[in-house]
């Protein structure tokens, strides 16, 4: 990869571009359209950290962390219980990002609010951050890793690194270190120290293991110990990017080219805020255009699972590695994690149920024989006309018993900028989502403080709504 590097004797390194960027920016800076849908992404990850909460996985991680860290000042979402400043911050992204229900910037493949939102308003309450500011730093976290996952092209993935845990924490620096008060000389310190700490693998889609769930909580938790370290004076790699052993070079393998323009491009000027997709459907952003193709056919044709001779999903060679492959595993998922990376799967459950919700990832939805009959007969090829990475195009082909051939294209997945959800959209599902946990006084009520934020003179009142005490 002789194009990597940048031309470090010329100009700053790109962590300290970073850090130039997040301490300059104002909250008057950010265009209109831009802080209302970071309200919407705020609102979103808060309503499925509540659903979240409730989950077996929830129950054993908070106790673990827990029984490490001793009780703190700072609120677990869902749950009558505080934690210190990183051990809630690692806790509450665990809950975000668990039922793999949360947005994705769709060309880093980056599901960066899990640990944007629990570290901006975790530091923005231990500093007594203002609710704009909180919402700024939100917004720092997601332009930084977005970028830096951009400029990957998908490279981190095809070597088996899961970038939200690595890239998220690299943009959480910049989130911790302008609540904290750093200098920018500390955040671009901040992410040097990241170059030792940021973390993530994809062995997890080899049986559906829980280690997923946890990366973007460690992202901010080694996020804000990064800033700390750095605002102490602890020397750190300058080149944490681009130098010879820096991100790319060390996680890419030199198995794809990294374009290392895109992780400033135009900051404050394009915003990729703009480019984070929310996702109408629990599972892998992947799965969501043949989701709905399948709905579409299901709707259109009165399709019933006897109707159906076979299934072929015609999706990117990009995706095949996540939700494809290894195909047998993909056509009987052992849980509901192996579900929700199974393109099979989501197929099947919305031809059968006509819906994909949390319901059918339920036991007893991912053991139903009629389910797993349709899974049975799907496969998939590869479709090279997708627009994969930018959107996840998915094209589905029904075989019918009577010899119809059926078939339904989304170009542009649902909850992208190319085919967004409404704002009545987006409060629908997050009322859905938190009225599993809570009340629906208290979800409303949750609603309307982040819908309010920008106008609060502290998160203090929405932390505390978020508890189940």
């Amino acid at each position: 990869m002789d194009s990597l590097p940048l031309d470090v004797t010329t100009r700053a390194p790109i962590s300290r571009q970073l850090a130039n960027f997040a301490l300059a920016l104002r909250v008057e800076d950010i265009p209109a359209d831009v802080m209302a849908q970071a309200k919407r992404h705020v609102l979103d990850s808060l309503g499925i950290a509540l659903a979240a909460s409730g989950y077996d996985y929830a129950a054993r991680t908070a106790a673990a962390i827990s029984g490490l860290a001793g009780i703190g000042s700072h609120p677990v979402i869902g749950m009558a219980l505080r934690l210190p400043l990183r051990d809630a911050v690692m806790l509450n992204g665990a809950l975000v990002h668990g039922l793999d229900y949360d947005d994705t910037h769709s060309d880093a493949i980056v599901h960066g609010s899990a640990s944007a939102v629990p570290t901006a308003l975790h530091m923005a309450r231990e500093h007594g951050a203002s609710g704009a500011e909180a919402l700024l730093a939100y917004l720092l976290g997601i332009e930084a890793g977005a970028r830096i996952g951009a400029a990957a092209q998908n490279g981190f993935h095809l070597v088996g690194f899961h970038p939200t845990g690595m890239v998220g924490a690299f943009g959480c620096a910049l989130t911790a270190g302008r609540l904290a008060g750093a200098t920018a000389a500390q955040v671009a310190a901040a992410q040097g120290v990241l170059l030792s700490m940021a973390a993530g693998s994809m062995e997890f889609l080899e049986d559906g293991s829980w280690t997923k769930r946890i990366h973007p909580g460690w992202a901010g938790f080694a996020a804000i110990t990064a800033t700390a370290l750095a605002r102490q004076g602890f020397k750190a790699p300058a080149a944490a990017y681009e130098g010879r052993f820096g991100l790319f070079r060390s996680h890419m393998q030199d198995r794809a080219p990294a374009d290392l323009s895109r992780c400033t491009e135009r900051l404050g000027e394009l915003w990729e805020m703009r480019n984070v997709a929310l996702k109408p459907y629990p599972c892998c952003h992947f799965n969501h255009a043949f989701a709905d193709a399948a709905l579409t056919l299901r709707a259109a044709h009165g399709l019933q699972p006897e109707h159906i001779k076979h299934i072929t999903v015609r999706i990117h060679p990009g995706q095949v590695k996540v939700v494809c492959e290894p195909e047998a595993s993909k056509k009987v998922p052992a849980n509901s994690y192996d579900a929700q990376f199974s393109v099979h799967y989501a197929v099947a459950s919305c031809l059968l149920h006509g819906r994909f919700t949390l319901d059918e990832l339920e036991e007893e939805s991912i053991r139903d024989p009629r389910a797993l009959a349709l899974c049975a007969r799907t496969s998939y090829e590869t479709d090279e006309t997708s627009r994969f990475p930018r959107y996840y195009s998915g094209e589905l082909v029904i075989e019918t018993i009577d010899g119809r051939t059926l078939r339904h294209r989304e170009e542009f997945n649902r909850g992208s900028d190319g085919n967004p959800l409404s704002a009545a959209d987006v409060e629908a599902k997050f009322l859905d989502n938190a009225q599993r946990r809570v009340s629906p006084d208290r979800a409303r009520r949750i609603l309307d403080l982040v819908m309010g934020l920008d106008a609060a003179p502290d998160v203090l009142a929405l932390t505390e709504a978020l508890t189940s005490r």
